[in-house]
């Protein structure tokens, strides 16, 4: 179920990754980006330090400049090594001297960037002592959609990775839920993403009964019990991109209100899915899925957007929010995940992620959306 290992990207697809950020920096009117360690220099680079630390490592992306990263000098041979390595010109600097004097030199004195939400204040504050003429952006407010559209690798590895936590769920609902606390299922699903590929597990949310209600309930030591409803999310990454999917489970026969529910969100969950084409604005998903559920009288219990981006990231733009009027472009991927949540009851969630294709919409999940009863 692994598979095999996919092919990494290389330096030149690093180098066109870094050249289509310049470009878009410019339209942005910017004069450049400045990208910390995080998932945007992951992406842009190959490089991961190994541990973030107070020294400072930053990418500074410029027209009409090579891209420089700038680096510690106890970090550089691994910097060396990274894939985007060879498309990169390397700046070190040793303890004892300033980064910031350094990396000035790289920099308009009076420049507007972009720079990555996660850069320390430290950081940042430094720069701006050596440079007080410059300003800052955040780089999802700049360039929220830097990352938004996948190229063809790219699909593959997020549905590789969609697949994968199929593959946990069709095993997850085969294991005893009755008389077990949240957190044991929970471990189970964890145990099982690894299993099928995933390097890292970032969230297992299992929630029973009443739990099922908060959307991002922490699976705790609630013991599960016949005639449960439990809400299942999970995912984490795998060679580097996201998986993230939600069904809901009922242990034993559901009543019939209990099934009006789970159909009214799988109706929902279908509606949104078919809004998803090229041109549509993201808005528009949201808006199809939450009508299902208003038209049913439960319009408040859907207390949450219908979807959110993921890549490199198992959250990142764009969003299916209200508001939200970027149009859907083929290659964009974000999950569809309609909900309704009855306080001190149960809740019922279904979520897919999907990728937009030149005519419509692709699930990257494919496992039952019926209800799944289990012992």
């Amino acid at each position: 179920m692994n598979g095999t290992t996919p092919a990494p990207f290389t330096a030149d697809d690093h180098r066109d990754r870094m050249a289509r950020a310049v470009r878009q920096a410019a339209e942005a009117g910017l004069a450049g980006l400045l990208v910390a360690p995080g998932p945007d220099l992951t992406w842009l680079t190959g490089y991961t330090p190994t541990a973030e630390t107070e020294r400072l490592t930053l990418l500074v992306l410029a027209p009409e400049r090579d891209p420089v990263l700038v680096v510690p000098t106890l970090e550089a041979p691994d910097a060396e090594r990274a894939p985007g390595a060879p498309a990169l010109t390397l700046r070190d600097w040793t303890d004892g001297k300033d980064p910031y004097a350094a990396t000035a030199t790289l920099l308009d004195p009076a420049g507007r960037y972009g720079i990555s939400d996660n850069t320390w204040a430290l950081h940042l504050l430094g720069l701006q002592r050596a440079l007080p003429g410059t300003s800052y952006a955040s780089l999802t407010e700049a360039l929220p959609m830097l990352r938004a559209v996948k190229d063809p690798a790219e699909l593959a590895l997020l549905a590789a990775a969609g697949g994968a936590a199929d593959a946990a769920f069709e095993e997850i609902r085969t294991v005893p839920f009755a008389g077990r606390r949240e957190s044991d299922v929970a471990a189970d699903l964890a145990a099982l993403l690894l299993r099928y590929g995933h390097s890292r597990v970032d969230f297992t949310i299992v929630a029973a009964g009443p739990n099922g209600a908060d959307p991002h309930h922490e699976a705790g030591d609630r013991v599960i019990a016949h005639g449960d409803m439990v809400v299942l999310d999970f995912g984490g990454l795998k060679d580097g991109y996201g998986s993230d999917t939600s069904r809901t489970v009922h242990v034993g026969e559901p009543t019939d209100e209990e099934r009006r529910v789970h159909d009214l969100v799988r109706a929902a969950q279908e509606a949104g899915f078919r809004a998803v084409r090229p041109g549509a604005a993201c808005q528009d998903v949201d808006r199809a899925a939450r009508a299902v559920i208003a038209d049913a009288g439960h319009g408040e219990h859907f207390i949450h957007r219908t979807g959110h981006g993921i890549g490199v990231t198992t959250h990142e733009p764009p969003y299916m929010v209200e508001g939200e009027e970027r149009p859907l472009v083929p290659g964009m991927c974000f999950s569809v995940e309609p909900g309704v949540y009855l306080p001190g009851r149960f809740g019922v969630r279904i979520e897919d992620i999907v990728a937009v294709t030149g005519d419509g919409g692709r699930r990257l999940n494919n496992t039952a959306r019926d209800m799944v009863i289990v012992d």
